[in-house]
C-alpha cells in the first residue's frame, strides 16, 4: 500500500477513534437540588455522576446549571445563556419550587414544556432526562395529585426519559438531608446520583 494511502487510512482510523471517545455532555438544569445547597459543588449529585460515569469508562464532560431558588419560568428565562454549547443529554430538574409556593400548575407544566421545546429546537439530537418531583401532602391532595402526575405526563408527550422520584429514598429522612429537612446532606447526594443513573447510564 503506497505511504500516502496508509496515512490517509491512519488518519480515518484516528478520526473515528476520537468520535467514538468523544465526552458526552451531559447538562443538569435545576434548582437547589441540582446545585446542592448547603455543599460544595463537588459534593452535589451531578459532580458524583461525572466522576461515576467517567471512572467507568464512559467519558462525559457534566455541567452543572442549577440555581438555587429557581422556578419553571426563572429556568425558561436563562435557558438561552445556557444552551450555547452542545448537549447531548438534558437532565430536567425544575418545578420543585413552583409547588412548594402553590404556583398554578398549568404555568408549570406550560413552561417545562417550553423549555422541552426549545432544547429540541436547539439540538434535535439531544436526550432529555425528566426527575420526577413531589410536593408536601399539606398542599391539598388534590394539587399534590396533579403536580405529580406534571412528570411522567411530560415524559411520555416528549419521549423522554423519566426518573420517577428524584429524591426516592431520601425525602423524609433527617439522617439524609440538611437541617432544613428538604435538602440532602452529602450521603443523600449520594443515593440521588444512584436514582438519577439508573435512567441516565443506559443512554451513554
Amino acid at each position: 500500500m503506497p505511504l500516502v494511502a496508509k496515512l490517509l487510512l491512519f488518519i480515518s482510523v484516528l478520526g473515528i477513534f476520537q468520535t467514538t471517545n468523544k465526552p458526552k455532555v451531559i447538562l443538569f438544569y435545576g434548582d437547589s437540588l441540582t446545585a446542592g445547597y448547603g455543599l460544595s459543588t463537588e459534593e452535589a449529585f451531578p459532580a458524583i455522576i461525572d466522576k461515576t460515569l467517567n471512572q467507568k469508562g464512559k467519558p462525559v464532560k457534566v455541567i452543572n446549571a442549577g440555581l438555587s431558588g429557581e422556578t419553571s419560568a426563572g429556568g425558561l428565562s436563562r435557558l438561552d445563556w445556557v444552551l450555547r454549547q452542545p448537549v447531548d443529554i438534558f437532565v430536567l430538574e425544575l418545578g420543585a419550587n413552583d409547588g412548594l409556593r402553590g404556583l398554578p400548575l398549568d404555568e408549570t407544566r406550560k413552561n417545562l414544556q417550553s423549555i422541552i421545546d426549545a432544547v429540541r429546537k436547539k439540538y434535535p439530537g439531544v436526550n432529555i432526562v425528566i426527575a420526577g418531583m413531589m410536593v408536601p401532602p399539606n398542599m391539598g391532595p388534590d394539587y399534590t395529585a396533579a403536580f405529580q402526575k406534571i412528570f411522567p405526563d411530560l415524559a411520555k408527550k416528549n419521549n423522554a426519559r423519566l426518573i420517577p422520584f428524584l429524591l426516592q429514598g431520601v425525602a423524609g429522612n433527617e439522617k439524609l438531608n440538611n437541617a432544613d429537612g428538604i435538602h440532602p446532606n452529602v450521603e443523600g447526594h449520594k443515593i440521588v446520583a444512584t436514582n438519577v443513573l439508573k435512567v441516565l447510564e443506559p443512554l451513554l
